[in-house]
Parts: C-alpha cells; structure tokens; sequence
C-alpha cells in the first residue's frame, strides 16, 4: 500500500470517529455513558495518531514503551492533582 493509500485511509478513519463522537453527543444518551464514549472514541484516536503520524508503529517496541510509561505517569499525576484539587 502507498503512502499516500495509508495516509487517506486513516484520515477517513479519523474522521468517521470524530463523526461518531459528534453523534454520541447528540444521541441523548445518559451522561456517563456518552461521556466514557467520548473518552473511548478519544483514546482510539490518540492511539491512531500516534501509531501513524507520529511513527511509533515502526518504531522499536522500547521507545513506544517509554511513550507509555511517560503517559501512565502523567494520568497518575492528573488524577493525584484532582484529589488535592477537592
């Protein structure tokens, strides 16, 4: 497959998961179901990004690992914030 072939194939699955996030937030669904949706659809997309743009796909399995550790310490360090906030 081209690049160009790769590139507009996960444009178009971007773009059909920022749709679907659009239409969960009009679908009237309960607010923490839309909300983990949301989120859901969120990671999914981060994950594409960063598999695709950013070359982590083609990377050696150590450095995505370091991506990794670095965003787990990140949300552990958000949600240690969010006790000391309340």
């Amino acid at each position: 497959m081209s690049k160009l072939r790769l590139y507009t194939a996960i444009y178009v699955v971007l773009f059909g998961l920022a749709t679907a996030q659009t239409l969960v937030e009009f679908a009237g669904l309960d607010y923490w179901v839309g909300l983990w949706t949301i989120v859901g659809l969120s990671f999914l997309k981060a994950a594409i990004v960063a598999g695709y743009y950013q070359h982590l796909r083609w990377e050696p399995r150590s450095i995505s690992f370091v991506l990794l550790v670095g965003l787990l310490a990140a949300l552990a360090l958000t949600v240690a914030s969010s006790y000391s906030i309340t």
